[in-house]
């Protein structure tokens, strides 16, 4: 009888312990780009129709998100704006590899606030001297800031934008603070401009031909306790379903 019970105790102890496991109806843990954020909520709302399961996101600078990978963060899935990122952690061996996929494409986009009388249409017009401050995302930790860089070496600006530069946090931030009119200018993705349309302005779209291509690519974490539903994510954001959503918020399909 009492190692009847013994068992009895046991099973419901592993039953407990098995319900509270990461492997087994704990939400995803996705770390993605912050220009992806309205896009990747619906996505997600989506996969929890299909699955049941929770995605929680750690939303922000692809650089910042990609060190916080490598010293440990419990990641399941990195969704970056950029390949260098994606690129580093596969050369430390942190993500797996065969999950890898682009998902997206973006423009990079000069903009200005509606309320400014700036005139400006091209990004040489930043090199004016009315043009004090232009804000882009910082370049060691977002890629767009490492685009708006290419563009400035590309079009021999750098010399005239140099001091004029506030580094952002990322590419929200610098969309913020054009439209509080904080800086006369900003680099963002094409994508971002839909967050505040109806307060700034498109001066000039940088040519692909200017920087790398902009393309987002995605993966499951090698460490990642859920890959099934890691797996089950990427493909979602993969499928027409969420190219359909990403096309809705302003991103480009990739070409396969």
């Amino acid at each position: 009888m009492k190692i009847r019970l013994f068992f009895i105790l046991l099973i419901v102890f592993l039953g407990g312990c098995a319900g509270n496991s990461p492997t087994d109806g704990g939400a995803l843990t996705i770390s993605a780009a912050v220009s992806v954020k309205e896009a990747f909520d619906e996505i997600a709302a989506l996969y929890k129709t299909k699955t049941g399961k929770s995605v929680s996101f750690n939303f922000g600078a692809s650089g910042a998100l990609q060190r916080q990978i490598e010293t440990g963060a419990p990641v399941d899935v990195f969704a970056s704006a950029g390949a260098q990122q994606m690129d580093e952690l596969a050369a430390k061996n942190l993500i797996d590899a065969d999950s890898r996929r682009d998902f997206a494409r973006n423009t990079l986009v000069l903009i200005t606030s509606n309320a400014s009388s700036l005139n400006l249409d091209a990004f040489s017009d930043l090199a004016k001297p009315e043009v004090r401050k232009i804000a882009i995302g910082n370049p060691k930790t977002v890629p767009a800031g490492g685009y708006s860089e290419q563009v400035f070496d590309k079009s021999n600006l750098k010399p005239a934008v140099q001091t004029k530069l506030i580094l952002a946090e990322d590419v929200r931030q610098v969309l913020d603070y054009v439209v509080r009119g904080e800086t006369d200018a900003g680099v963002v993705y094409a994508s971002d401009v839909r967050r505040a349309a109806e307060k700034v302005r498109v001066a000039a779209t940088a040519p692909e031909d200017a920087h790398s291509p902009i393309l987002y690519p995605i993966a499951v974490i090698k460490d990642s306790l859920q890959k099934r539903a890691s797996q089950e994510f990427v493909d979602l954001v993969l499928s027409a379903e969420g190219q359909n959503i990403l096309r809705k918020y302003g991103f480009a399909a990739v070409s396969r």
